[in-house]
């Protein structure tokens, strides 16, 4: 009597159909799965405009732009020094050896910093899409585990041939406790689905835009 009258969590868990069980552990799964990747992009932003915030503060230094790349070298960890160092590299093997510039130089440049950027926008992007995915299914997942334990819970009901509240209950908290679930999954990562993907698109502006300034600078040079 006592097992039957338990509303707890873990009874609630416990006493589900297989199916049921099943779901639960997906969106349990899919929840921590979430919050992983949102601590990781989370640290991952905050590290990315810490070191942009850094170069730029470099970049507008005064120091001649050979010896930034000099200091930085040709494969840097930095995301925005990678984008400087991209744009550099090109400018260097666009030179002859009689100190011209080979045909076409700008296009270079700018081609080459913006896989850069690509490259570091999809460094920043990955793992969002999981927040979408269980953003969307979660609560279909949930309703899906409702449906199949109300279903079951009524079969019980039809067996027993007893409508008392005290029947009914129980499966019908097993049940419910699926959608609370697969909501518990869902809210978070839209929210922070939205959040993160507006942080990395405010990133990828500022590289950019970092972009669109350095090529100006070079070709102020190119045409000098």
């Amino acid at each position: 009597m006592e097992a039957a009258t338990d509303f707890s969590m873990w009874a609630l868990f416990a006493r589900a159909t297989i199916a049921v069980k099943l779901v639960m552990i997906i969106l349990i799964f899919a929840s921590i799965w979430c919050w992983a990747v949102i601590v990781d992009k989370w640290v991952q932003y905050k590290r990315a405009r810490f070191e942009a915030s850094r170069f730029d503060r470099a970049f507008w230094s005064g120091e001649p732009l050979d010896g930034l790349f000099d200091e930085i070298g040709p494969t840097p960890k930095g995301q925005s020094q990678k984008i400087f160092a991209a744009g550099m590299i090109e400018w260097r093997r666009s030179h002859r050896q009689d100190g011209g510039l080979i045909a076409g130089a700008q296009a270079r440049i700018d081609r080459s910093m913006d896989v850069a950027i690509a490259k570091e926008a999809g460094r920043l992007q990955r793992g969002l899409p999981v927040l979408a995915t269980v953003g969307s299914t979660a609560p279909f997942i949930g309703l899906f585990g409702t449906v199949w334990g109300i279903m079951n819970a009524f079969i019980e009901i039809a067996e027993q041939q007893n409508t008392n509240l005290a029947v009914v209950a129980p499966g019908i908290a097993e049940a419910l406790l699926a959608t609370g679930l697969g909501l518990m999954a869902a809210i978070p990562a839209v929210i922070f689905y939205n959040k993160l993907s507006a942080d990395s698109d405010r990133i990828v502006n500022g590289y950019e835009a970092f972009a669109d300034e350095f090529s100006t600078i070079l070709s102020r040079q190119l045409d000098s």
